[in-house]
């Protein structure tokens, strides 16, 4: 085993004391070392809970024949972040989550690692150590938050934010915010929506790295304390294996995600919407495993993938929707059925099958027989929003073979042939604004802002921003630019969420797009292109333009561009003065230094 270099032999007599110190016993010795890495921190609600849920996976792992560790990492949480310097630390933590990460395991042999993660930056953050350690490795979240309850109806963070732009706006009343306030998330868990959190917490199970139902199960659930037995269970019997089999064994990090396993991922991010930032972490995520995953590749799968679940912020569903309706699983069986060339089902996955066998036995709607009158209900145009509450849809148990289920084409998760949209929930658009790319999530944009022409209204950061569109700076038909907040610019790549919400607030996001070099939040919808690349602090065009400079955006066609000519642009490139760091000391301006653009994920640069 890998742990006998700290355990094994004479010279690691003075190891084993230490060892013995930290409550290892003698008959520990011969078995294997297991890193539990968990993001437990008191100031993060989807992590407030992780240092019970450790203690639950360590008595798992001994229980399972292993010897259990507990490390922890940091935890940013968006949210608290947001608004201030505070978020300028958010994406930067990501690194630093994937290099402690690597220390602890490279530093003390562990054999295998159960990852416990819940929010933005630390699933990828584990998910880039997990390829570079590539040891077994086992990802099981916090799990999500429930949604808030307010008046009948269910509420979350974002209408939190969009309810404090409202009250700015005299929109609403002090009383009225509060009572948003104090309902908005009601229990521990990575927020409610299909915010970044929850996105990458589903795509850990088509990448193949978590179990199924990781993404969906709440919290506060008694089903997740099972997911963590089943995950320790799992561990345990993948480092035996790895220590029978030896180099033959294939359910290492780097064995599962590949290219395809990649794609997987990103076909069912377009199937259900997720967050623009799940671009950025996979570029990431599939840069450490040293795969060349071309941004283009994502705008191909685009295309051809249907977008059949909506979630909030693009709807009223949240993800306790999507686990009654049957989980990522589900999601990709409705692929799998009238898609099946989309789906590379032969690849591996941590439960020691392919993703197509998990497929056939948590696809609720496959495994249980599905009563196609529902389907023959009255068509319902895409794009169209439930009226009625979802039905209740049975969880999956073992006997899911006698259930008969019978679901609304119009549900939180629909059959291809309802789908909301036939391409994906995401786009890459091109243009003579983005040489390289930006993203926007096509989910969550009205019909009638999917194309929109308008003079652009300029801010230098996202605080002026959400000033500026409270104030009335902003009127119906502009497009709202923030640039120098890129990777290098921000740097760190601030979050757009409060300047998303306030045009949401102010009610222009049927008439108003915005367009920055930074990146959203999970939780923003509406018209809003991120990731602009080359950014403003690298020379982009988005540093390039003035106010009133007219901006095209077609999303169907996947082009941004400005009313500009080459010769143009080039004359304002030779006047244009390469801004100050906003930062010259600390981590904040080594990363500004190191980093490089978001369509490569926003890594750092690799020494030569």
């Amino acid at each position: 085993m890998r742990s006998d270099r700290i355990k094994k032999g004479d010279a690691r007599a003075a190891h084993r004391s230490l060892l013995r110190a930290t409550g290892v016993k003698e008959e520990d010795f011969g078995k294997p070392f297991i890193g539990i890495c968990c993001s437990y921190t008191d100031i993060v609600p989807g992590h407030v809970h992780l240092n019970k849920v450790a203690e639950v996976a360590k008595e798992c792992v001994r229980k399972a024949g292993g010897v259990p560790f507990v490390f922890n990492t940091i935890a940013v949480d968006d949210g608290i972040a947001m608004g201030h310097v505070g978020m300028k630390y958010s994406l930067a933590s990501r690194e630093l989550i994937a290099d402690c990460v690597e220390t602890m395991v490279n530093a003390h042999c562990f054999d295998g690692m159960i990852c416990i993660p819940n929010c933005d930056k630390i699933v990828p953050g584990m998910l880039m150590a997990s390829v570079r350690c590539n040891i077994p490795t086992i990802f099981v979240s916090g799990g999500p938050m429930e949604a808030g309850k307010l008046h009948g109806k269910a509420i979350d963070l974002i209408d939190v934010f969009v309810g404090a732009a409202a009250k700015q706006n005299h929109r609403i009343s002090s009383d009225e915010l509060a009572e948003i306030e104090q309902w908005g998330c009601p229990t521990c868990g990575s927020c409610s929506g299909m915010f970044t959190a929850n996105s990458m917490n589903c795509l850990c199970e088509a990448l193949g790295m978590a179990l199924p139902m990781n993404g969906t199960i709440l919290a506060t659930s008694e089903e997740r304390r099972r997911l963590y037995q089943k995950a320790a269970e799992r561990i345990v019997e993948m480092v035996y294996a790895q220590e029978e089999l030896g180099d033959a064994f294939r359910g290492l990090p780097r064995d599962i995600i590949t290219e395809n396993s990649v794609d997987n991922a990103m076909v069912l991010d377009m199937a259900m919407g997720g967050s623009t930032n799940t671009v950025l972490h996979v570029l990431a995520i599939a840069n450490e495993a040293g795969l060349n995953y071309d941004i283009n590749r994502i705008n191909h799968l685009s295309l051809r993938t249907p977008n059949i679940c909506k979630v909030s912020p693009s709807c009223r569903y949240h993800i306790e929707d999507v686990h009654n309706a049957g989980g990522i699983h589900t999601i990709l069986g409705e692929i799998r059925r009238a898609k099946p060339e989309l789906l590379k089902q032969d690849v591996l996955t941590v439960t020691g099958k392919t993703l197509g066998e998990n497929i056939d036995a948590w696809d609720i709607r496959d495994r249980a027989k599905v009563c196609n009158e529902a389907l023959e209900l009255a068509a319902i145009e895409p794009g169209n929003q439930r009226t009625t509450e979802p039905m209740s849809v049975p969880r999956r148990a073992e006997n899911i073979d006698a259930l008969t289920l019978c679901f609304d084409p119009n549900d939180c998760i629909r059959d291809v042939e309802h789908a909301y949209n036939q391409e994906g929930g995401l786009a890459i658009l091109f243009g003579n604004l983005a040489p390289n790319g930006a993203v926007v999530k096509t989910a969550g944009v009205l019909p009638q802002m999917m194309q929109h022409t308008g003079p652009a209204v300029i801010f230098e950061s996202e605080n002026d921003a959400y000033e500026g569109i409270v104030a009335g700076k902003v009127k119906a038909g502009d497009v709202v630019v923030v640039r120098n907040e890129g990777p290098k610019g921000g740097p760190g790549m601030q979050e757009m969420l409060a300047p998303t919400t306030a045009i949401k607030g102010v009610k222009l996001d049927d008439s108003v797009a915005l367009i920055t070099d930074g990146r959203f939040s999970g939780g923003t919808a509406g018209a809003c292109i991120g990731h602009i690349s080359p950014e403003a602090a690298a020379g982009g065009p988005i540093g390039l333009l003035r106010n009133g400079d007219v901006i095209e955006i077609d999303i169907p066609a996947r082009k941004l561009s400005v009313k500009l000519s080459d010769a143009e642009l080039a004359e304002r490139k030779k006047n244009w003065t390469k801004p100050e760091p906003r930062f010259k000391t600390g981590w904040l301006a080594r990363y500004a230094a190191m980093a490089t653009s978001a369509d490569t994920g926003a890594v750092l640069k690799t020494p030569e």
